[in-house]
């Protein structure tokens, strides 16, 4: 958006008619004074929403239901309970809160349909797309000393995330710091998304991922994104496109990022069994996360002080690490024998999903996202994400025989069960529909499905047969081709969508003839990102509690595109 979009909407907030109780006529009484019962909650109220600017904002943003004295009383009573009560009734002070959160209306981006643009770019602009997007990646590894991502909160939330949700999170989470800033934004979210504030705080966008807006976001590292970092510089040497001194930066840069995965990331936890395994965690403890001082302070403050393992970076950083050549023994650890006790099978562990927000589909055969540390501990509860299994599957096809997966008929039948669950999603065309997702959109399920259905395709075929007898992963990739062609190409993309949709054309097989719309977003948008890279920061992955909190960055969608470009190379050069 420009900057005459931005002043218009902040002079639309900052001057519109004030139709009843703020969120500060709400809060204050309760919130602003000398804290008194979980100090956590009054610190966060003033560090997130009693900031100044925000309450400039929305000093005009009121609920005309609010003057109900009644209905007034009730929410700062709910307020009073969370942060009186020594054990809160969550899901009865919630439900005021849950009623406003009914009334948002919010709903996910339309793009609207645009014409097949089937010209071909010139193979020197791919090229030169390619090798820019490196440069940009290593001349920000060397600058920085890691490759850096970005959070950024969107305070209007998800429009997954409804009342009903809202009480699912309360009484799922374990943290009451996570519980208290899930309720508090939620209630600022009712205010935002019925006023003018909403248009400085949610601008419309072209596309389907966020773009991430500045001036607020918090650069940091994780073994996560490292891992994905490192696929794409891989990607990049592949291409033969490196100069010999791009390739030895590249390979050097891998190299340290694999360190920080398996070795600086590392944490061990205990199985369900009892069996002791190393994991990697989702934050380093610091100084490695990289946050700055003063966001480090603002994390702890907010609530979000305790960070756990989880299976995704787990799976992707020993993936990363082994395309790289590592011989780590964290490598040689079977991780679905781990992974099985994470794993859903109805009437068994079922409940270990605490906050199914996605329960439109079905957890059988799917792992749990978050593991349990050595001091038991649990903040966000449990959930369940469909791509996060994806990259478990990925994961165990690369260590098939290190793992001795045939040869052992657990950890096959674990296997067999993650693939069942996929397939349901396929059946059911539950994959595309973004509330079956929690950490991700429909078109990065499908670009992970087509790196997953890459790394399949790389095994023998006896071994593909007993991996998969039935033909599921077939079916399932036509469906997604289906997808990715007949709908997210089929309307208006951003450069983050077309890199996405060409990872997953390149690795299903789809005619290089198809890659023509999304190449042409990309080479049409390149330098958009002007002084900070060639490409915006866009939505990667996302939190949809407490609040929508988007990470991305301008080198995450250089990786991207390179991977995308690289992937979408191959196939046309192989084809030719």
């Amino acid at each position: 958006m420009s900057f005459h979009y931005f002043a218009g909407a902040a002079c639309r907030a900052l001057t519109a008619r004030k139709d009843g109780p703020s969120l500060y006529d709400v809060c204050d009484p309760v919130l602003a004074g000398p804290a008194s019962g979980d100090p956590h909650l009054a610190k966060f109220y003033k560090t997130a929403l009693g900031n100044p600017a925000l309450r400039i904002l929305l000093r005009r943003a009121g609920l005309p239901e609010l003057r109900d004295e009644t209905r007034l009383a009730r929410l700062r009573e709910a307020l009073t309970r969370a942060r009186d009560d020594a054990e809160p009734d969550w899901a009865a002070l919630g439900r005021p809160v849950a009623d406003l959160v009914d009334a948002i209306p919010l709903e996910h981006p339309k793009p609207p349909p645009v014409p097949f643009a089937g010209t071909m770019p010139r193979q020197a602009q791919i090229d030169g797309a390619i090798r820019d997007c490196a440069q940009h990646l290593l001349r920000s590894f060397r600058q920085n000393g890691f490759l850096p991502t970005y959070a950024a909160f969107n305070l209007i939330g998800d429009p997954d995330v409804r009342g009903r949700e809202l009480i699912m999170a309360l009484t799922g989470l374990n943290s009451r710091g996570y519980k208290n800033s899930s309720l508090l934004f939620n209630l600022a979210r009712v205010f935002i998304a019925r006023s003018q504030a909403r248009g400085v705080i949610n601008p419309p966008w072209t596309g389907i991922a966020e773009p991430m807006w500045e001036p607020v976001q918090i650069r940091h590292r994780s073994a996560y994104y490292d891992a994905f970092f490192i696929e794409a510089l891989l990607s990049y040497i592949e291409t033969g496109l490196a100069s010999q001194t791009d390739a030895t930066a590249a390979k050097r840069a891998i190299a340290d990022m694999v360190d920080f995965c398996i070795n600086i990331s590392r944490e061990e936890v205990r199985g369900t069994d009892g069996a002791r395994f190393d994991v990697i965690t989702a934050l380093a403890p610091a100084p490695h996360p990289r946050f700055s001082r003063f966001f480090a302070q603002i994390k702890q403050d907010l609530g979000f002080g305790v960070y756990v393992p989880d299976c995704d970076t787990t799976a992707c950083s020993i993936s990363a690490a082994m395309q790289a050549g590592s011989n780590d023994p964290i490598l040689d650890q079977p991780l679905l024998d781990f992974y099985a006790g994470y794993q859903v099978r109805a009437g068994i562990n079922e409940p270990r999903v605490t906050v199914p927000l996605n329960d439109n589909i079905d957890f059988e055969g799917g792992v749990a996202t978050w593991i349990d540390n050595l001091k038991g501990e649990r903040p966000y509860g449990n959930d369940l994400d469909p791509t996060l299994n994806l990259d478990i599957l990925e994961v165990s096809f690369r260590n098939l025989a290190r793992w001795k997966i045939l040869e052992t008929p657990a950890r096959l039948a674990t296997v067999h069960r993650i693939i069942g669950f996929q397939k349901r999603l396929a059946a059911s065309g539950a994959f595309a529909n973004p509330r079956s997702h929690i950490y991700y959109l429909p078109e990065l399920y499908s670009a992970y499905f087509g790196r997953c259905y890459a790394a399949f395709l790389a095994l023998p075929l006896a071994a593909q047969a007993a991996i998969d007898p039935d033909g599921d992963f077939d079916f399932i990739r036509h469906r997604v081709l289906s997808y990715v062609q007949g709908e997210l190409m089929a309307a208006e993309m951003n450069v983050f969508d077309a890199a996405l949709a060409l990872i997953a054309l390149g690795h299903l097989g789809a005619d290089p003839r198809a890659f023509a719309p999304a190449l042409n977003v990309i080479i049409a948008q390149f330098g958009e990102g002007g002084r900070r890279g060639p490409f915006r920061a866009y939505e990667w992955n996302k939190m949809k509690t407490p609040t929508r909190i988007l990470v991305g960055g301008p080198e995450v969608t250089s990786a991207f595109v390179l991977m995308g470009l690289a992937v979408a190379r191959r196939a046309m050069v192989g084809r030719g």
